[in-house]
């Protein structure tokens, strides 16, 4: 237990120093006689030789402590001590009879003379690994308060500044050197700063820490709110005694500003919910007008109106407006939250006010004209005197078509338009031009489903890396509706492929919609990088988010083929949803290095396989439920593929028909793709040839692959352990892989775009890091690790001395992204080869880099 320390003459004594210097240095001392022995030694020593009084006094210090080879240097240097010479340097010891225990020592001799006038030495000795110890603990205390990227301040136990880091200085003003002794108040509010002093004081007297203390403020110069979190935490010295609170505070006001704009997404989500409700209930266009506004006011403005074109609502098979905007509208709407509003909003009419029915034209330089000529967004500023702040002229636009013109307008005192409100208001303008316009859009029906389907079929040969492709799409004849059927060819990272082949139950319009927005899902989820059997679930689920009974349509059909209500128009709709909202799909996933196939099915028939020197054998696996249904998880398999196998995905058109049942033609299909022909675009005629498939009833669609993979030497793949050599060793490797395949102008953007990757996932990520380099059209490098924590691409403040890392990848690559994997995550970007088909990766700009910053 410590006494009291005591006070005299200005001098404090104390018996047990809290946490002195000299603890952690180790220094120990001893005496050398005229006789070149030790004549003292002290209870330090005793401590760090590890041999006691009794053991040295009276020994030769040279031949005890140090080596051999050593001691005849060392003779003679006590014997230029002992002659009155100090000295000073690095001394290697060790201690007899005692194995394990060495080291060096840094020895300070002084030589001294007893009473007699005889001359010994005073020797001080420093462990020096407890002195490198200190040095690097200092090193790495200074390093981590000083270049930390965030403010961190250290409070005495007065609760005033000891010490402040850059950063603190930076956002606060002036050096970091005039914090000290300054209090929270000197930067915060009254309130704030009366938490923040609480909480510093709970955590100097608990020793409890504080994490993600919210406290707003703003920054000397900068008016603006600012947000940020704090951590708390007591630090003590080596004794244990606490000296003080560190304080880490970090700026998340962009997270704050993010949060607020999530919830007026989430608030302008819920509007469109409602109005995919309520709007186009009815295909009466006055009615539909109504609707759009009862969902706008109050809701989104104040005041609203709807204008349509005079030969729209005048039944014309096509709408011939002006290209200068101004042909004839009238009003079908309006609306207003506000009492005794007239029934005109600022600058809609050139004169008097437009009323309800009434038919007008927009003057050539009025914003709404402007926004009729050009299908753009206007803001129209509120005229002075006007209740109206600020009016939206949106023009109504379905299927690239305008037809009308819709206002919101917010009165004084309401919050402006901002940015999503634009867009919102574009999005309820749009929906209700397509419930307007669908008259006209039903009339073509046929035309229309036809552009759609092509338009979603993959254009031309597909490629893919390790796969040549075939596809045939056959429509079904004339007298036929168009159908559902599609295929897709989708390249995913890693120089994987995505082979799909699907076919939505039903014909006309509607089919071909419903398949277009699964095509869109299809590819939407496969860069999402997910597992067959994950795709097939979630389109499951978007197909029965589509079959919502309450549509137009099924309404409108209701009445054309029985009274609404009856138990035809009833069975009718039915048909209607099992037509449109089921479909069938199967989903493969081909990886060229591994030459192995994930595949599930959906309720659709089972691809065909034939291996080299084989018969053809329809895979075994589970059928699973057509999308649309529920209820039921997807299964997938994996199939090895050998080098030269053909795998072929179709639909039921190609082998079924009114003439033979399903199995003959299965049979049938079977035959044609065993025979041995050279060319796969030979098998795809082959097979349609052979096969009648000119029967007209259904659409047909053909997906063959015949298997290549990736060579073993086109495949660079490596481990690197969790150091930071290992970025220095990503580089190497690269560099001497690119060289090795012939890509010397692709080596120093893949060098530093690899390191980038490789120093994110060792900061980041956890585990072992992997490095993939694959080389086909195209060069792709990927970077796994164990961390399941998704890398984000962020823009870096002018003082932050790192963040731009995915910045450069992005500039400089093709394209990059990353995904989850079963142990993690892996993160890759790709690059043109320099005699590619693709376009080469363009240089940094100037204003490229300055964006950076």
């Amino acid at each position: 237990m410590s006494e009291i320390p005591e006070t005299a003459g200005g001098v404090v004594w104390q018996s047990s120093p809290p946490g002195s210097i000299y603890d952690y240095i180790r220094v120990a001392s001893f005496s050398i006689g005229p006789d070149g022995l030790i004549e003292q030694w002290s209870l330090r020593a005793e401590e760090q030789f590890g041999l006691s009084a009794r053991e040295v006094v009276g020994i030769d210090p040279v031949d005890a402590f140090m080596p051999p080879e050593l001691r005849s240097q060392g003779h003679r240097r006590v014997a230029e001590i002992l002659d009155g010479r100090e000295w000073t340097g690095l001394v290697p010891f060790r201690t007899p009879e005692r194995e394990g225990r060495h080291g060096l020592a840094e020895l300070y001799v002084m030589p001294s003379e007893t009473a007699a006038g005889e001359r010994g030495a005073l020797c001080i000795v420093v462990d020096v690994r407890a002195l490198r110890g200190i040095e690097t603990d200092l090193a790495a205390s200074q390093a981590i308060f000083g270049q930390s990227p965030f403010g961190f301040l250290l409070f005495g136990t007065d609760l005033t500044v000891l010490r402040a880091n850059r950063r603190f200085a930076t956002v606060f003003g002036g050096e970091p050197d005039e914090h000290r002794g300054r209090t929270v108040h000197d930067y915060l509010g009254r309130a704030e700063a009366d938490r923040m002093g609480a909480a510093l004081r709970r955590v100097l007297d608990t020793g409890e820490a504080v994490t993600d203390l919210q406290l707003v403020g703003t920054a000397p110069g900068d008016p603006a709110r600012r947000h940020w979190s704090i951590n708390l935490y007591r630090v003590h010295s080596g004794t244990g005694r606490p000296i003080g609170v560190a304080s880490l505070g970090i700026d998340v006001t962009r997270r704050h500003n993010a949060a607020r704009e999530a919830a007026d997404a989430r608030r302008n989500l819920a509007l469109l919910n409602e109005a995919g409700n309520r709007i186009g209930n009815s295909l009466d266009l006055e009615t539909t007008a109504r609707e759009l506004l009862d969902v706008a006011v109050p809701g989104f403005c104040d005041l609203a109106s709807v204008d349509l074109y005079q030969a729209l609502l005048a039944g014309d098979e096509a709408i011939r407006s002006r290209a200068d905007g101004s042909a004839e509208l009238r009003r079908v709407a309006f609306a207003s939250a506000v009492s005794d509003a007239p029934p005109t909003l600022t600058g809609t009419a050139p004169t008097a006010s437009v009323s309800v029915g009434d038919v007008h034209r927009y003057p050539f330089h009025s914003p709404c004209a402007d926004a009729l000529r050009t299908g753009r967004l206007r803001a129209v500023p509120g005229d002075e005197g006007s209740l109206v702040h600020t009016t939206l002229a949106v023009p109504m636009v379905a299927h690239d078509t305008v037809v009308g013109l819709v206002q919101f307008s917010r009165a004084k005192g309401s919050e402006p338009f901002g940015e999503r409100d634009r867009a919102l208001a574009t999005e309820l303008a749009s929906r209700a031009a397509v419930c307007i316009d669908n008259a006209r859009l039903y009339r073509r029906e046929h035309e229309r489903a036809l552009i759609l389907q092509r338009s979603l079929l993959p254009p031309g040969d597909p490629e893919a890396a390790g796969l040549d492709i075939a596809c045939r799409y056959l429509p079904g004849n004339a007298a036929t509706e168009v159908g559902g059927d599609w295929f897709d060819v989708i390249e995913l990272p890693g120089h994987r492929t995505a082979l799909v082949v699907g076919d939505v139950m039903g014909r006309g319009l509607r089919a071909a919609v419903a398949m277009g927005e699964l095509r869109t899902a299809v590819r939407t989820l496969a860069m999402l990088d997910l597992e067959p059997a994950e795709v097939l679930s979630h389109l499951d689920e978007i197909a029965r988010g589509l079959g919502d009974p309450g549509g137009p349509e099924r309404e409108a059909g209701g009445n054309r083929r029985g009274r609404p209500g009856s138990r035809t128009a009833h069975k009718s709709r039915e048909a209607d949803l099992s037509e449109v909202y089921l479909a069938t799909c199967v989903y493969a996933v081909y990886d060229p290095v591994t030459r192995r196939c994930s595949i599930a099915n959906a309720g659709h028939l089972p691809p065909v396989l034939v291996e080299p020197g084989e018969p053809p054998l329809f895979l075994d696996m589970p059928p699973g439920l057509p999308l649309g249904v529920g209820g039921e998880p997807f299964e997938e398999i994996e199939v090895d593929l050998p080098e030269g196998a053909l795998l072929a995905l179709y639909t039921d058109g190609l082998v079924e028909s009114r003439d033979h049942p399903l199995e003959e033609g299965l049979r049938a299909f079977r035959k044609a793709i065993s025979d041995p022909v050279p060319g796969l675009e030979d098998v795809c005629d082959q097979v349609l040839n052979t096969l009648d498939t000119r029967h007209g009833e259904d659409d047909i669609a053909l997906l063959m692959a015949r298997i290549q993979g990736l060579p073993t030497d086109a495949v660079g793949d490596w481990r690197l352990p969790r150091s930071p050599r290992s970025v220095g060793r990503a580089r190497e490797l690269t560099r001497t892989q690119l060289l090795a395949w012939g890509l010397d102008d692709l080596v120093d953007t893949t060098e530093l775009l690899v390191s980038e990757l490789v120093t994110n996932a060792l900061r980041y990520g956890e585990g072992e890091v992997r490095l993939r380099l694959l080389r086909d059209r195209t060069l792709v490098c990927e970077v796994w690790d164990a961390g399941l924590v998704q890398p984000r691409r962020r823009r870096a403040r002018d003082t932050d001395e790192g963040g731009r890392g995915l910045q450069l990848v992005g500039l400089l690559s093709a394209g990059w992204g990353s995904r989850r994997t079963p142990r993690g995550k892996t993160v890759w970007f790709e690059l043109a080869l320099p005699d590619g088909e693709s376009a080469p990766v363009a240089e940094l700009t100037e204003e490229q880099l300055l964006s950076m910053f």
